[in-house]
């Protein structure tokens, strides 16, 4: 199929290199010239493991192309997808400008019938409002299709390759035809095709968001009740999740839920039940829980130390999970600004978020060129993002190197009667 994916932010060029890999013919548009021309060279602007391969090879096979020109890539394609962002406005809710303004440009190019696709996570009525701003612009034919992404960044090639299911809302049985032939080979082993109304399809990204950033934020409740009466989260979460009805995923408490996604939907579902007249009262709470888990790591500080004023604080981990640079809404930003409002000397590593990590804090912070460097010379280390390489660290070169051994781990990802063994001041969340 002809295709053309409007924005190459992080989701419209998974979906452009995966639809590629496919065998469609795919042009993937951006108005960013810098960023298409490094596209052209086989530059990648983000980290996504998987990425860069796929982007390569389907260059090279001629099925992806990257270009600004949106109008010659609209009349080249039958399917358009709509993937630019809806940044979050004052008020929480998202900002669709972007998106109109591309059904406005893609209106005004077409020449035929096209399916034009909401890949961009949109609010209910999204559609309905793309369609009124197309159909004042041109008399072609064309459908609007709501087609919600759900990829996890960091598995974002699998979760597109192999998806859980794929939703499609739309009202035009043609339109239904054509997505349905798009999405086959990805659904050979049986994931569902979903055929909805563009409103469920709008919602059901959004629903999906908002249940797990619940189970985070509910188990961080649980956590904190934890360390209030001295019981062990990880044997509550082993328990709960043995229960069929609700399962392990989701279930491990931490420093709080960030990233592109939880945060900035949340608040938009937030927004627009509020708009409807309902008060969603469990996410509101479920926002709540979450800032409040982003400074919890720092009372622990500060309770240890009593003042930081002075105090070298190794950081492990920027980006907002592994296998991302994103870090956007990440705890990192609120725990390094909450430390170094205390006065402390932060050193931080991560093997990806560097650049990105510059852009936040500058030259406030060092930023240590390997996990060890992070760490030499530091009254404690603080574990936020939970990267494998984390995970087996040398102890004992740890020991050797830190002024204290002293380690809060912001994801439990050591065992609490190991580290007191090899001689560690262990706090972790959640465990005594």
């Amino acid at each position: 199929m002809k295709i053309a994916v409007i924005g190459t932010g992080y989701v419209g060029l998974v979906v452009g290199a995966c639809f590629a890999e496919n065998g469609n013919d795919v042009i993937c548009v951006d108005n960013d010239q810098t960023k298409v021309r490094g596209l052209q060279r086989g530059r990648i602007p983000i980290y996504e493991p998987g990425l860069e391969e796929l982007v390569r090879r389907n260059r090279a096979e001629g099925r992806l192309t990257f270009t600004t020109a949106l109008d010659r890539a609209v009349r080249a394609s039958q399917i358009v997808f709509i993937a630019v962002g809806t940044p979050m406005g004052e008020d929480g809710s998202a900002d669709l400008q972007h998106v109109l303004d591309v059904a406005r440009d893609v209106a005004r190019a077409m020449k035929g019938y096209t399916v034009i696709v909401d890949k961009s996570t949109v609010p209910v009525g999204t559609a309905n409002k793309v369609r009124e701003v197309v159909r004042l612009q041109t008399t072609h034919p064309f459908s609007v299709v709501s087609n919600p992404e759900f990829l996890k960044q960091g598995a974002a090639i699998e979760d597109f390759m192999k998806p859980d299911r794929v939703v499609i809302g739309a009202e035009d049985p043609r339109a239904t035809d054509i997505m349905k032939e798009l999405y086959a080979p990805f659904t050979r082993t049986g994931a569902p095709i979903m055929i909805m109304d563009c409103a469920s399809a709008e919602l059901a990204k959004y629903a999906a968001n908002a249940m797990l950033a619940t189970r985070v934020s509910f188990m961080n409740e649980i956590a904190n009740v934890c360390d209030a009466l001295g019981a062990d989260v990880d044997q509550v979460r082993m328990a709960v999740a043995s229960d069929r009805r609700i399962g392990s995923s989701f279930l491990f408490p931490g420093v709080g839920y960030g990233g592109s996604c939880f945060p900035k939907d949340v608040k938009a579902l937030l927004r627009f039940s509020q708009d409807a007249r309902y008060e969603f009262g469990i996410l509101r709470a479920v926002e709540t829980v979450n800032e409040a888990q982003k400074a919890r790591m720092l009372m622990k500080l500060d309770a240890h130390f009593g003042s930081l004023k002075g105090r070298h604080i190794g950081v492990w981990g920027l980006a907002f999970k592994p296998k991302t640079d994103d870090m956007r809404e990440a705890p990192s930003i609120t725990i390094i600004n909450g430390l170094l409002a205390r006065g402390a000397n932060v050193h931080a590593f991560d093997p990806e978020a560097e650049q990105v990590a510059r852009g936040i804090f500058g030259s406030r912070i060092v930023y240590a060129p390997g996990s060890y460097d992070a760490v030499t010379g530091a009254d404690a280390l603080v574990i936020v993002t939970e990267w494998s390489e984390f995970r087996r660290p040398d102890f004992a070169r740890m020991k050797r190197l830190m002024r204290a051994p002293v380690i809060f781990d912001g994801r439990n990802i050591y065992n609490p009667a190991t580290m007191r063994a090899l001689g560690f001041t262990y706090h972790s969340v959640g465990r005594p």
